[in-house]
């Protein structure tokens, strides 16, 4: 197939960094094309060149689409050829209906009126390609982020879209909303729609890709074709510049301790709609030097019983009891908890992890404030100190600890978050999706952290939505559905057909 898309030599700086250097990425029409690399590599950089987010003028290098050289200033300019991406973080209006949404600056409109009901009958044309069973009036903000995906690419398909770009489109969703995202790219292949998909997931894009393009300190370092097959250990070799031998760090000799924390008859009703409980009468513990992992599928209740447990972060009508140490503690408030010894690094880092406006020296301490402060006021010096110790120990990339960390990649962005709780020197860490939307390079990096920090004696308890992730760092896994523990197990006795069977068996007997 002739290539739709051709770009040549493109150099992006920014103030001290060489984002991309001369790179060169072809792409054939109706094909499914991969873009990888390690955080940071420059893949949504690249991205940005071509939609026009960094306009033509801001790089160096050629763009050719359709054959023609294009000099794309704004994103409306690629979206007239049919270029369209669809950012990490996905660019819906909660409070607007599927339809507004779908039809947002692009309305059905005559004379400047809408027209509500040719609006309505196209957005149903477009959720029914995307297979989304939704009425095209419900609001946004009542969808699973599973189901805001497809309204996202039902969006670009409503602007004829020739080339849809999609970076990290299965990040946040489970693995069946995952698997029909992946479905429907390679429908639009058969099509004639051409993507490019950004992903960390290899498994998945060694399961769609015709082709794969390995990014690495912003350079094009391979070009894969999958005709035949692709080796997960070759693109990980080209992505990290080695060899990597594990995917996960060897588990520690050591047995774990006495029980650290232990929680009883745990329930939390929805602070919606009080009459539900998303998490129902739960009971479990995890000791000291374990890491604990708890498997589920998304909607199971993993995240609101973690921020449930961390100063009632979620939820009404809590009740139950906390035992920390062998003693019963108060966790009402955030506070509290941090007191206890109990730490929760959040799954949405950007919202809810870090100031991202803010420095990594700003972030590093905040969850431990008075350890920097002489009488209530910070001492910067001090500050500055503990950020540069967590900046070398965890190995954060950066120019300085004066980065402002919206401008790091999501690893770097991460362990930033996890600095920030291991400052505050906790018994428990409780980490939701660690490693969501990093790359192999830096999973690896966090999961030592997590190995060593339960060799210190640290009672760790690991969400995740991805199965191999918990059977390779964790030591036990309890098995979450419908707000309840429907099963537990060794890690060295689970798989994961045990662990869906768990949760298929209990909804079949629910």
């Amino acid at each position: 197939m002739p290539p739709i898309l051709e770009m040549r030599g493109i150099t992006k700086e920014f103030p001290g960094v060489k984002a991309l250097d001369d790179v060169t990425l072809s792409v054939a029409e109706g094909e499914i094309h991969a873009l990888v690399g390690e955080n940071g590599a420059g893949k949504s950089t690249l991205m940005k060149v071509l939609s026009g987010v960094y306009p033509h003028g801001s790089y160096d290098g050629e763009i050719f689409f359709d054959g023609a050289p294009r000099a794309f200033r704004s994103i409306r300019d690629s979206e007239d050829l049919g270029v369209i991406i669809i950012h990490q973080e996905l660019a819906l209006i909660p409070l607007l209906s599927v339809a507004e949404n779908i039809f947002l600056g692009n309305e059905r409109a005559t004379n400047g009126i809408i027209d509500w009901k040719e609006t309505h009958n196209r957005a149903a044309e477009l959720l029914a390609r995307v297979g989304l069973e939704e009425n095209a009036e419900t609001i946004v903000d009542d969808l699973g982020l599973g189901k805001q995906q497809l309204v996202e690419i039902a969006k670009a398909l409503s602007k004829n879209v020739r080339l849809l770009i999609l970076d990290e489109p299965t990040s946040s969703l489970n693995e069946n909303d995952s698997a029909k995202l992946l479905d429907l790219l390679m429908d639009f292949r058969e099509k004639g729609i051409t993507s490019i998909l950004i992903s960390h997931k290899l498994n998945e894009v060694s399961k769609v890709a015709d082709t794969i393009t390995v990014l690495r300190d912003g350079s094009a370092v391979a070009r894969m074709d999958c005709a035949d097959g692709v080796d997960e250990d070759d693109i990980v070799r080209n992505m990290v510049g080695r060899n990597l031998e594990d995917r996960y760090p060897p588990r520690g000799t050591h047995a774990p301790g006495e029980v650290a924390m232990a929680v009883k008859n745990w329930t939390v009703h929805h602070p919606l709609h009080p009459e539900r409980k998303v998490v129902n009468n739960v009971s479990f513990s995890v000791r000291k030097g374990e890491v604990l992992g708890i498997a589920g599928l998304m909607g199971a209740g993993r995240t609101e019983l973690a921020m449930s447990l961390f100063g009632r972060s979620y939820g009404r009508d809590i009740s139950g009891e906390v035992e920390i140490n062998g003693t019963p503690v108060d966790l009402s408030t955030v506070r509290k908890a941090i007191d206890a010894g109990l730490a929760y690094a959040t799954e949405d880092r950007k919202t809810y992890g870090l100031v991202l406006d803010d420095t990594i020296r700003r972030n590093v301490p905040l969850a431990n404030l008075p350890e920097i402060a002489k009488n209530w006021v910070v001492d910067h010096g001090r500050e500055a100190e503990v950020a540069t110790r967590y900046r070398n120990r965890l190995a954060i990339k950066s120019s300085s600890i004066e980065q402002v960390t919206v401008n790091l990649s999501g690893g770097n962005q991460q362990k930033v978050v996890l600095s920030k709780w291991l400052f505050a020197d906790p018994d428990i860490l409780i980490l939701d999706e660690p490693t969501r939307g990093i790359d192999v390079g830096a999973k690896f990096e966090i999961y030592t952290v997590i190995r060593d920090l339960a060799a210190q004696g640290k009672a760790i308890i690991v969400i995740s939505s991805e199965l191999p992730e918990l059977l390779g760092v964790t030591d036990r896994l309890y098995v979450m559905n419908e707000g309840q523990f429907v099963g537990e197990m060794p890690t060295i006795e689970a798989s994961q057909e045990k662990i869906m069977s768990r949760i298929v068996k209990s909804g079949e007997d629910a």
